[in-house]
This record gives structure tokens, C-alpha cells and sequence, in this order.
């Protein structure tokens, strides 16, 4: 199991109260000085785990800290759009971009102007770090599918952990779209950064966030395939290949969830090629037309035909399975198409690859030798092939991102204590005065 380790950025240090100035009521001082610290705590992890090495890096600590960031961030963002803090003048953030195509192999930093631009970069770190922390969850369980000493309790455990890594991939491709779809926008609409000789890098590109978002949800499917397959995985471990288990799903629906991976990083790929508009600005050493790294759309490209591959296999095992006689030859067909594509693939992905080929082999000798001794059917071209593929079928939905509520300031809960303390004192007040009135009039005191 395959997924895309993202290298996460670096910022450099900042304090919010060089140019953030409170109002005359003084009410957010103290909330200023704790988002200087609070991202100061996410500038020092994140230098930290540049310094670490991949399998020792924490990525949970990682997490909790920018979900202690981003509230007081939007606090700050927040009090700003209502006037209730003043700038001094346009804030500017360093972060190091992480997936651009750069000629020296080195993270570009950037100066990236206003508030939106670090609350862009803030998310784009959460959703990586999301992602990484998915794939660390994953690389810790190894392939205990196949581990045939491996208990029916162990097993549903570990089975149980891929449904926590495919969750935190759903909500990655939420915090993804999250960023194409509002916070990018947003930003255009209330920045001068847009008329402004400054240019985006592909980490902030709608394209590329959306491209994201897609590869995210493919990585989630292809969890929810593994799970799907885990007790046949097992039930298979002595005798691989045909006949399937009683325990194996239909082999028809597992086409169709890997047929859709294929579709999810096929579209991912594209929009990750989709150029960022040249202009003035762009980073010294980065590609002219503003690519994302090669190093992903690599794992883009190489997923696309990995899953198109276990697709045919898959569809080839239905025809041998469940379709008769009459399908003897589609069997063969299929499994001489996916057997191609892996061995496209072998040089780059040797494990995975290794054993699905082996498995692909196995299925097609069985499937060939029936074929050419009972069913006698003649072996369709690809081009017949192709058009008997179903579409795909999406097995999990990206969760929608619901942005934090604000530390502080407007839509924050101690905003909205603040407001109905105030609303009980005019109660009273209103109360009081009522009274006052009705003291005052003539034979207040005497009731009859």
C-alpha cells in the first residue's frame, strides 16, 4: 500500500502585534499575544520535523497544533473584517513552498502577502500533515492480510485502523477542496495581491488544491478496497488464485472501486498539469510555467495505471468467474491487459506490483488453460475490451471541511457570552426603570 508523503513547509517567525493594533476598548491584547505564540508553537514543530527523520516524525503533535492555530487565526481574521482590530499595514508571511517543480531541487520561500495567504498555507500544512499521518497509521500495520499466523481478532483490529486512515484521507480532501473552493477565493477578493506583480505557487493554485482533493479520496478508496478484500486476502493465503473464497466480495464491484481510483488520479493529474499563469515574481528556480513537483505527478500517473491495471484483473477474474463458457475468452483478454500494464510499472513500484503480477499470472494460466480446452472462445482485441468496461463506483465521500469557530471576536463563543451578558444587564435595567415608573404614579403603593 502506496500512499504520497507530502514534505511539509517551513515558516519563519512572526508577531501578530507588530502589526495588528487593538481597539480603544482593548479587548483582544492578550488574544494577539497568543496567536504570536501559537504559531510560534507551529513554526517550531515544523521546523522540528524537517530535522527528523520520516519514520520518527509526529505527526499527531503536528495536527493538535494547528488546530490550535487556525481558531485564532480566524479570531484574528475576524476581528479585522469588523474593524475591531486596525492594521497597521498589509502583514506579510515567509513559507516555504513544497510542491512546485523547482530547477534546484530546494523549497522555494516565499514572501506571501496578507492574513488569507497564512490562513491558506495554515491548511494546506493541516491537510498534509493529515495525509502523512494516514500514511504513517498505514505503514505501521504492514501486510497483516496476508500474515497467516495473524489472529480474527488482530485482524478486524487492523481493519478497524484502515478505516481511521481512510477517515483522516476523507477529511483531507475536504480541507483541500475547502481551500479551492472558499479560502482561495476569498483571498483574491479582499487582497491587492491579485492586481499585484506577485504570482501564486502551484501549492496555492485552485487547480492544484482540487487535484489534491481528488488524489486524496483516491488514497481513501483504495483503503476501503483493502478492507474490503482483507478476510479473502487471508482466507487466500494458503491457496492463491481460483476458485475465490466464499469470504471474496464480488469481483465485479472491485473493478468498479479501482476503476474509479484510476478515474480520481487520472483528473488529479490533469489539473496538477494545468499551468499557473506566468508572471513577475516567480521564485528564483522554479519551472517557467509553474508545474507541481514531478515527484507527484509521477505517483499521480503511476496510480492511474496501477488501478486501471487492477481494474482489468478484476474484471477478467469476473468473466472467469461468473461468466460461463461464453465468457472463457473476455477472462483471458482482460488478464493479458492488466498483466501489460503492471509490467509497465515494474521498475517503479517493485513490491506492490511484484505481487499483484504474481497473482495476475496465476489467474491467467488457470483461465487460459480452460479457455483452450473446454470453452474454445476467441480472445477479444483491447479495442472489444474497452468497450465492455462499467464505470466506477465511489465506495467513501470527501467530508466537507467545516472551518473552526474564532478564538475571539465575531461568531466566537466568548463573543457571544459577551453579548448576552450585556443583553441580561439591559433586561434588568429595563426592568428597573419599569419599576421606577410605576412607583411614580398617583396611588403607586396602594393596591386595592
Amino acid at each position: 500500500m502506496s500512499l504520497y508523503l507530502y514534505e511539509l513547509p517551513t515558516t519563519g517567525a512572526i508577531s501578530f502585534s507588530d502589526f495588528c493594533t487593538d481597539s480603544a476598548e482593548r479587548l483582544y491584547t492578550n488574544h494577539i499575544s497568543d496567536t504570536t505564540q501559537a504559531r510560534a508553537n507551529l513554526r517550531a514543530a515544523l521546523k522540528e520535523s524537517k530535522r527528523t527523520h520520516d519514520g520518527e516524525k509526529d505527526y499527531l503533535k503536528l495536527v493538535k497544533i494547528l488546530e490550535e492555530y487556525l481558531p485564532r487565526l480566524r479570531g484574528i481574521l475576524a476581528c479585522v473584517a469588523s474593524g475591531q482590530i486596525q492594521l497597521k499595514a498589509e502583514p506579510t508571511f515567509s513559507w516555504r513552498t513544497t510542491l512546485s517543480a523547482n530547477l534546484f531541487n530546494t523549497s522555494p520561500r516565499l514572501s506571501l502577502p496578507s492574513l488569507d495567504a497564512d490562513y491558506a498555507y495554515s491548511l494546506l500544512t493541516y491537510a498534509f500533515a493529515l495525509s502523512n499521518l494516514a500514511r504513517a497509521k498505514i505503514s505501521s500495520l504492514g501486510t497483516y492480510e496476508h500474515d497467516r499466523a495473524i489472529s480474527d481478532a488482530d485482524r478486524k483490529a487492523k481493519d478497524s485502523q484502515l478505516t481511521v486512515a481512510a477517515d483522516l484521507l476523507c477529511r483531507t480532501s475536504g480541507i483541500f477542496s475547502y481551500i479551492s473552493e472558499t479560502v482561495l477565493g476569498d483571498w483574491e477578493s479582499t487582497s491587492s495581491f491579485a492586481s499585484s506583480a506577485f504570482t501564486k505557487p502551484p501549492d496555492l493554485s485552485r487547480e492544484v488544491n482540487s487535484a489534491l482533493a481528488k488524489s486524496s479520496l483516491a488514497d481513501a478508496q483504495t483503503l476501503a478496497i483493502r478492507k474490503l478484500l482483507s478476510k479473502s486476502a487471508y482466507d487466500s493465503n494458503v491457496t492463491p488464485g481460483p476458485p475465490l473464497p466464499k469470504s471474496h466480495p464480488s469481483p465485479a464491484l472491485i473493478s468498479k472501486l479501482h476503476l474509479e481510483c484510476a478515474s480520481l488520479y487520472s483528473s488529479a493529474r490533469t489539473l496538477a498539469k494545468t499551468p499557473s499563469s506566468a508572471g513577475k515574481g516567480k521564485p528564483k528556480g522554479t519551472s517557467a510555467d509553474g508545474e507541481v513537483s514531478a515527484d507527484l505527478r509521477r505517483y499521480l500517473h503511476d496510480e492511474t495505471v496501477f488501478h486501471d491495471a487492477l481494474a482489468r484483473k478484476w474484471l477478467g477474474v469476473d468473466a472467469g468467474e461468473n461468466g460461463g463458457a461464453d465468457r472463457g475468452g473476455d477472462a483471458v483478454g482482460f488478464l493479458i491487459w492488466a498483466k501489460k500494464e503492471l509490467e509497465e510499472l515494474k521498475g517503479r513500484k517493485k513490491d506492490r506490483v511484484s505481487d499483484e503480477l504474481e497473482t495476475v499470472n496465476v489467474f491467467l494460466k488457470h483461465y487460459k488453460k480452460v479457455n483452450d480446452s473446454l470453452h474454445f472462445q476467441p480472445v477479444p482485441t483491447q479495442a472489444d475490451l474497452q468497450s465492455r468496461i462499467p464505470t466506477g463506483r465511489l465506495a467513501l465521500s470527501a467530508k466537507t471541511y467545516v472551518p473552526p469557530q474564532p478564538a475571539f471576536g465575531p461568531g466566537s463563543l466568548e463573543d457571544i457570552r459577551r453579548k448576552a451578558e450585556e443583553l441580561e444587564v439591559d433586561d434588568d435595567d429595563s426592568v428597573e426603570d419599569m419599576n421606577k415608573t410605576q412607583g411614580s404614579y398617583a396611588g403607586a403603593g396602594s393596591y386595592f
